[in-house]
């Protein structure tokens, strides 16, 4: 059975024990550590999620979210994709700048402070749920000229691969599941970050979108087009 326990990356004390209690209080073991160091020394195979601040006292956190996440690891000489651990920046960073460096590195969320527990809660759980549903997933789809393997996490465009972080790979597998479908800007949030927009910085749709976009050929970025005032729609004219 995979394990409940979470590895929080926080210097605020205040902040990491109320985190601990309410983790606690929904059944999560956490295990609290307030310097990179001790953090980099983690067993990512030994949690099944990691809370990150990105300002600790000892360094930054982008050092440690380039060891833990799947996208580019090698590159970066983390860990080899597929042993990666899912990971939710949690800081007090709202500048768009942040939250493309840290979507691009491959951060499945982007929360900033202060935070209301419920929403945190949900985006837990909505991220764990992911990890468990594309982990048995054998399934191939097209559109244009993509293809996308759920159970192998790859796109391919003309044979060749397009490396995107886990939020761009859940986000156009999204869109290419509903080809030809308009999809609510409250829709995609509520699917991929399990919020409503609402509580959602907006930015994180709009970064993700733009990122997927300037990583895919001319053709195939043509294909998701935006709704406006509405939200965005894949379209695919084999259909």
């Amino acid at each position: 059975m995979k394990t409940r326990r979470i590895l929080l990356i926080e210097d605020d004390d205040t902040i990491a024990y109320g985190l601990t209690e309410l983790l606690l209080d929904e059944g999560f073991e956490t295990v609290s550590v307030r310097f990179l160091k001790e953090a980099m020394e983690a067993e990512p195979g030994d949690f099944c999620l990691a809370l990150l601040d990105l300002g600790l006292p000892d360094g930054e956190g982008w050092d440690l979210l380039a060891r833990l996440c799947p996208v580019r690891a090698a590159e970066m000489g983390g860990l080899q994709k597929g042993l990666a651990l899912p990971v939710i920046i949690l800081t007090a960073r709202e500048d768009e700048a942040d939250i493309m460096r840290g979507l691009d590195m491959g951060a499945d969320d982007y929360v900033t402070k202060p935070f209301r527990p419920g929403v945190l809660l949900s985006r837990i759980r909505a991220v764990l749920r992911r990890q468990e549903k594309f982990s048995g997933v054998e399934e191939v789809i097209s559109c244009g000229g993509l293809l996308l393997d759920r159970q192998k996490t790859t796109v391919t465009e003309g044979g060749e691969r397009i490396e995107l972080t886990a939020g761009e790979f859940r986000l156009l597998s999204c869109f290419m599941e509903n080809k030809n479908r308009t999809l609510t800007r409250n829709a995609l949030l509520a699917r991929l970050w399990d919020n409503e927009g609402d509580f959602v910085n907006d930015n994180t749709l709009t970064v993700t979108v733009r990122r997927l976009r300037e990583k895919l050929g001319e053709e195939s970025r043509n294909l998701i087009k935006t709704v406006r005032g509405i939200g965005y729609r894949m379209e695919d004219c084999d259909d």
